[in-house]
């Protein structure tokens, strides 16, 4: 053994014999570290009785501010007019819900019906097997690229899901058309998801990793025959769409209208009758990114050959303008938040006094909206249909939005949320372009800004 390798032996020997903390102690909690964190605990007594309180409760329900207790009130100066409330149970179908609300309330009023839906479950079935088109074209797309590529390791994590965003409920209604709920109506699957979408994205990993292997001239013809087993697994689990059907429309009386055949694309051009693919804007209120610009989110769409989505970022007054513009016209908006913060769904109201963290335990939390957006303490994460606005005196005072929860879920199957919380957790809103400003109009000309589709920002909601 020379000299240089026992100096280095022994060196190794001396280190492994050293305990963990002695051989790196730069960073971690040594002995008069805890001895000043242990010292943060004063154990008084209004400690001990928080702590007791704590220990068979919940945060949530100790938190709840006494002062903000009594109900909210529940008038609203303008309101778009609507009838029933949807449930998407235990699905990540909010998307699809909000986006079919928005239709249904403008359908209602422009041909007078009762309460009515459109099948969710209809558009459902082609939005999964879009989806599961769009994974195996993508994978194939990227044959050329090593399996630790970052799009194609996004594209093997999320093969499929049930949540997405407004652009899925145009393009695939303009694909596929629609039809009435009694037609296609729900299924046990489509009403919960998770055991499906499991097994689809399963398949699809699968018939991922043979695209891969197999010969590019090979590859569209094993994609149609995968895609075969796919749609017999979504019959099977959601019924197979009808491609022509027979259908009587009441109207808000319960007089009978008419009885009429129509294909999907037939019912959809009489019941809604625009294109959906134009006319419509969607907004996004992101402090961490500069307003007045445009941004598109790479393969966040449901259907291969539709748009990615495309969305100009505003501050938020310009985007309540537009809100209140519409729902003065009796039109209903999609909208997307972060629900889940200060949220009481026994009241269905969202107001950021709701609860008081704060005072319970102790401390303050003082990040603004767009440092919450950079740490990932907050993003959009469920769609609903925007309906009212409270204004008094020039000043917005409140909204309310209709839910997909079920008619018992919030108050009235909605909630109300105060104008702060609205500025704090709402982020996205999509409004047909007559309620958009020239200069808006205007910023939609630039060329977007290409944003990837795994930014956290830009997560399906459901």
């Amino acid at each position: 053994m020379s000299k240089k390798t026992a100096i280095l032996a022994i060196a190794f020997a001396i280190a492994a014999s050293l305990p963990a903390q002695a051989q790196n102690t730069k960073g971690a909690i040594t002995e008069d570290m805890m001895k000043e964190i242990r010292s943060a605990w004063k154990g008084t007594p209004s400690d001990k009785a928080i702590r007791n309180a704590l220990n068979t409760t919940s945060i949530t329900v100790l938190a709840a501010n006494e002062e903000k207790s009594a109900m909210i009130d529940t008038h609203f100066s303008d309101m778009v007019s609507t009838k029933g409330r949807t449930d998407q149970k235990s699905s990540g179908r909010c998307w699809l819900f909000t986006g079919l609300n928005v239709l249904r309330a403008k359908a209602i009023a422009d041909h007078d019906l009762g309460e009515f839906t459109f099948s969710q479950n209809y558009v459902f079935f082609y939005d999964q097997l879009e989806k599961a088109n769009l994974f195996l074209q993508g994978v194939i797309d990227t044959k050329d690229k090593p399996f630790d590529d970052r799009k194609v390791d996004w594209l093997f994590s999320n093969p499929i899901s049930d949540g997405g965003q407004f652009t899925g409920v145009s393009n695939l209604v303009m694909k596929y058309g629609l039809v009435p709920s009694d037609i296609m109506p729900e299924t046990y699957c489509a009403n919960n998801t998770s055991a499906m979408r499991t097994q689809l994205a399963n398949k699809l990993r699968e018939n991922g990793l043979k695209l891969r292997e197999a010969k590019v001239k090979e590859c569209a013809a094993m994609k149609t025959q995968m895609l075969g087993e796919i749609y017999r697994i979504l019959v099977l689990c959601l019924g197979e769409p009808p491609v022509e059907f027979e259908w009587s429309c009441y109207d808000s009386k319960d007089k009978l209208v008419s009885t009429k055949k129509y294909t999907p694309a037939s019912f959809r051009d009489e019941f809604v009758g625009k294109d959906l693919n134009k006319g419509y804007v969607m907004m996004m209120n992101d402090p961490t990114r500069e307003y007045g610009k445009v941004y598109e989110i790479d393969y966040d769409r449901h259907v291969y050959d539709g748009g990615n989505w495309v969305y100009v970022n505003l501050p938020i007054e310009r985007i309540k303008e537009i809100a209140i513009a519409s729902i003065k016209d009796n039109t209903a908006m999609y909208f997307s938040c972060d629900v889940g913060k200060f949220c009481d769904r026994s009241r269905g109201v969202l107001d950021t006094e709701a609860f008081d963290y704060e005072s319970l335990l102790g401390t303050t939390f003082s990040m603004d909206k767009k440092q919450r957006v950079m740490t990932h303490a907050s993003g959009s994460s469920h769609a609903m249909t925007l309906m009212a606005v409270d204004i008094r005196d020039g000043k917005t005072t409140k909204w309310m939005v209709e839910n997909s929860w079920g008619a018992g879920a919030g108050y009235k199957g909605g909630f109300i949320m105060t104008d702060k919380w609205f500025d704090e957790y709402m982020f996205r809103l999509v409004a047909e372009d007559k309620y958009i400003p020239a200069d808006i109009m205007k910023m939609l000309e630039q060329k977007p800004e290409m944003l990837p589709a795994w930014d956290p920002m830009f997560q399906e909601e459901d």
